[in-house]
């Protein structure tokens, strides 16, 4: 079997509504023009995956005809390890944004599901058939409705619940200690600061969480410097998620792991170079007996939360108020695995406007 033809797809994704926000400071929420790849093969079998940022299509498009179809055509699709050291090494002169390493990547594992006739996460190992959720929040303008928020996800059957919010030192560190007196102290609770903090401001809010039990500290610091990440460890008692933005995929968290300041890791299809790269960091946190997290709330994560050993849950975005729950996730709580062949997009080429019309829920 050889790849014949790569081709890109476009389809438009609507601004959510409400809009919403990660953090302040950070652009918000917006629609536009996704990408779609397409891998096609002398036997018919074809494999599909999405760029999920708003803007892909363009860029997906370019490298696709510039650099990846030339590389692509010809090769075995099966041989992915090949393949994925194959472009990581085109990475050393295009900079390839890593997003799309990872679309590549998922479309090779979608084939593979679809040649096999399995689902890609029993190609991957299989490790479970069900997750629990936990309800990971946008940002919301007050505490009060956070914690109104909080209620519904609690009352919609999530066991557990994460924070993104505003990035301000003081106002974050009120939040913390205000939802865990208002959910008591067995929800699980996490909280995720989308990169707002210095040093000493991440400290103090990393104090807070201690004191009020989360289970960990996501992302306080931009991941650039691994330093202020070991600094910050030794300062706090709350176990630190690192390595979910840094360049260099398992590479870049291994040093984080070196450096001591690591009890989860997070991984991804999307920002670790794909189904391979995100597994790579599974195996290589599970070596150190540390967690790998899965971020987000596509199909490809749920792939992995099935095959991951050494995970805890699935993240479920919570996005407006009142709470809508993501289709998928049971009453209670928990989501299953998906039983479709492959990831489980539709095979196109024929793909409709909106993405939310071929993307197949489990």
């Amino acid at each position: 079997m050889r790849i014949t033809h790569v081709e890109t797809f476009s389809a438009d994704v609507a601004a959510p509504e409400p809009p919403f926000r990660w953090r302040d400071g950070l652009r918000g929420s917006s629609g536009g023009q996704v990408g779609i790849l397409r891998i096609g093969t002398d036997t018919g079998a074809t494999g599909v995956a999405t760029a999920h940022k708003p803007g892909s299509a363009v860029v997906l498009r370019e490298l696709v005809d510039r650099v990846l179809r030339p590389e692509l055509v010809g090769v075995d699709p099966l041989q992915r390890e090949w393949l994925w050291e194959r472009l990581w090494n085109v990475d050393r002169t295009e900079y390839l944004p890593i997003h799309l390493l990872g679309v590549i990547d998922t479309a090779l594992w979608d084939l593979a599901g679809r040649v096999h006739g399995a689902p890609c996460w029993q190609l991957l190992g299989g490790y479970r058939t069900r997750i629990p959720a936990y309800a990971s929040t946008v940002t919301f303008d007050s505490i009060e409705e956070y914690l109104d928020v909080a209620d519904q996800c609690l009352a919609l059957g999530y066991p557990a619940i994460k924070l993104h919010a505003w990035g301000d030192r003081d106002r974050d560190t009120r939040l913390i200690q205000a939802l865990r007196a208002h959910v008591g102290p067995d929800v699980p609770l996490m909280y995720d600061g989308s990169a707002a903090f210095d040093l000493a401001d991440a400290v103090q809010v990393g104090h807070a969480l201690a004191e009020c039990g989360y289970l960990w500290y996501e992302e306080p610091i931009r991941e650039y410097s691994i330093t202020a990440y070991r600094w910050l460890a030794e300062r706090v008692g709350v176990p630190l998620n690192v390595a979910e933005t840094i360049p260099g995929g398992h590479l870049s968290t291994a040093d984080f792991l070196a450096a001591g300041c690591a009890t989860y890791v997070r991984t991804s299809a999307a920002l670790r170079g794909g189904m391979t790269g995100a597994m790579r960091i599974a195996h290589l946190a599970d070596a150190y007996r540390l967690r790998a997290e899965v971020h987000g709330n596509t199909l490809s994560a749920r792939h992995l939360c099935m095959a991951i050993p050494n995970t805890t849950y699935y993240e479920s975005l919570v996005t407006s108020n009142p709470v809508r729950k993501e289709s998928g996730v049971e009453p209670d709580g928990s989501v299953l695995a998906p039983r479709g062949h492959g990831i489980g997009l539709a095979p196109g080429p024929a793909y409709p406007a909106a993405l939310e019309e071929y993307v197949c829920t489990p």
